[in-house]
């Protein structure tokens, strides 16, 4: 068995995967259907919709007093909110590895800073 074959074997048993946001940006496009001329709109009401069955599901949690969290389902979930974070970065013309990088730098130089906790953009 070649090194690559066991990686990803090794991923898959983990429950992992090998995919760049890059590649699952390009994949995710192949799936787009929206109209073109509402794309801002439509990605940004949709991305909305998906944190918000996000947050459905946990409220669920909360109000039936579950102890056991399905993950499967709130994963899904959380898919359909990346698929409309990589569409919206695509319609801006940005890399989602890009966004990813930057937000990651963000969060380092504010931690860094004493800055984590708070409001506001330009902490």
């Amino acid at each position: 068995m070649n090194l690559e074959i066991e990686a990803k074997e090794f991923l898959r048993k983990k429950n992992m995967s090998n995919i760049t946001a890059t590649e699952y940006q390009r994949k995710a496009k192949e799936t787009a259907i929206f109209p073109a001329d509402k794309a801002l709109e439509y990605l940004s009401l949709g991305l909305v919709g998906e944190a918000g069955e996000v947050a459905n599901k946990v409220k669920k949690l909360i109000r039936d007093k579950k102890v056991l969290l399905d993950t499967t389902v709130i994963s899904s979930e959380i898919g359909d909110v990346l698929w409309y974070c990589a569409m919206l970065a695509d319609y801006l013309d940005v890399n989602l590895g890009k966004i990813m990088d930057d937000n990651l730098d963000k969060l380092k130089s504010r931690k860094q800073r004493g800055t984590l906790g708070g409001t506001g953009d330009n902490r």
